[in-house]
């Protein structure tokens, strides 16, 4: 089984959507279920209703999955586990006060060393255990050998016992660390391999001490996928508006295209537009490069181009605010200059909204569109524009510019032959 495992704290970055998008992948390729694990065990950062908004983007970008799960309901394994390791002695009560400890981290910054736990509570007799009334928390005992990650992508990293330390797994309140309940809960479900951020790196070692504390034995495959850059080369944070899904969507960034521009993000691609179920035939995680990859805006607005060239007129009519063949032609007129659904949007909301037109050509412009509000049918654009010519004696630019507001709201844009051709159905909407 491979999983999927947000947290609702926040709106989904788009590096989280990576990750699911090649879990999903790699699940179809492996022939294994996919679960969804919702990590909500932070209490006081859960945001109500972003749960539901998981699932409502992984729905929108086609990706299916066999479970689903609520880590806030493994609750009582989490506390079962932490106490089998107390029992086995591969775990130790720690009462150090979070002061105490702040004061220890202090001196360390000071001295310009790396933090460690200083093993305070690791060995108290057992009176002192039993007798104690303070709070305490869970800690792993740090491992007697050092512990190898063998990434798909990265290679080999081997950490030392000293870089691992004796980590919490249980908190004063009761309620696991990160790196316990995951571990805990992959252990559970039986994950086979684990897709996740390279800034997960550094839990790995942690999540596999703690397997082998409980004498789980199984083989968990990773693979750490490089973090995300935005233009200036920094970590891509929610303060940059590409990093969220959330935002991409309300662009009019389809679905489709951002899957494949995440995919072909520091990857190599047998080509350059496809679809999802095309990458489940070639996709190999052994062929991401190790570094970091730059999230560039404008190559995505030519993805999303392309695949809005490829729907269906009236599809994309649909997309549009429409449900007519005609205005999806006149969608795809557009494309040459639009790369998003909201860029369309207001392109051919344009066109049929009251024109705002400068005095230069308002004179013109009001001449046109008596005509054109009287003007029979013509099939031809140059049928309908010598109509014009005959029966207003406006030529060229005095012609042109007021006929082009007319029929796109805009001084400039597409041909006004392309124009006409899809709105000659249209024109007495045009001209109202």
């Amino acid at each position: 089984m491979l999983r999927f495992a947000p947290s609702p704290t926040g709106d989904m970055h788009i590096g989280n959507l990576r990750v699911a998008i090649f879990n999903y992948i790699s699940s179809i390729q492996r022939e294994e279920p996919l679960l969804i694990r919702i990590e909500d065990t932070d209490k006081e950062r859960n945001i109500p209703g972003k749960e539901k908004e998981i699932f409502e983007i992984l729905a929108l970008f086609g990706i299916h999955y066999q479970e689903e799960q609520f880590q806030s309901n493994n609750l009582r394994f989490h506390r079962a586990m932490a106490i089998q390791l107390l029992q086995d002695k591969k775990a130790f009560n720690c009462f150090c006060t979070p002061e105490s400890l702040d004061a220890k981290k202090g001196a360390s910054k000071e001295a310009k060393v790396a933090y460690r736990y200083d093993g305070t509570c690791a060995n108290l007799p057992a009176e002192a255990v039993i007798d104690n009334p303070n709070p305490f928390t869970i800690r792993l005992k740090k491992p007697k050998h050092p512990i190898t990650v063998t990434d798909l992508i990265k290679g080999e990293s081997t950490f030392a016992p000293e870089d691992i330390d004796s980590f919490i797994l249980m908190r004063a309140d009761k309620y696991p660390t990160y790196n316990f309940a995951c571990a805990v809960d992959d252990m559970i479900a039986d994950i086979s391999l684990i897709i996740r951020g390279e800034d997960h790196l550094s839990n790995t070692p942690k999540q596999i001490a703690i397997h082998e504390a409980l004498g789980y034995t199984k083989k968990v495959e990773y693979a750490h996928l490089p973090i995300i850059l935005n233009n200036e080369g920094k970590k891509m944070s929610k303060r940059d508006n590409g990093s969220s899904v959330k935002w991409l969507l309300e662009e009019g960034f389809l679905p489709d295209a951002i899957t494949n521009y995440l995919i072909m993000m520091g990857n190599k691609t047998p080509t350059e537009i496809f679809s999802l179920k095309e990458a489940v035939k070639w996709f190999d995680l052994k062929t991401l490069s190790k570094a970091p990859a730059r999230f560039d805006l404008d190559k995505l607005k030519f993805i999303n181009r392309e695949h809005l060239k490829g729907l269906d007129p009236k599809e994309l009519s649909r997309y549009v605010g429409f449900a007519d063949e005609e205005i999806g032609q006149l969608a795809k007129i557009f494309l040459e200059e639009a790369s998003t659904l909201k860029e369309l949007r207001a392109k051919v909301g344009a066109v049929f909204a009251p024109k705002s037109v400068p005095e230069e050509y308002l004179e013109g412009f009001n001449l046109l569109r008596d005509l054109t509000r009287k003007a029979p049918h013509f099939d031809d654009y140059e049928a309908y524009k010598n109509y014009l010519i005959q029966h207003s004696g406006l030529k060229e630019k005095n012609l042109f510019k007021p006929l082009r507001l007319l029929l796109s709201g805009a001084e400039h844009g597409p041909e006004l032959s392309d124009l006409y051709g899809a709105l000659k159905n249209y024109l007495k909407e045009v001209a109202k």
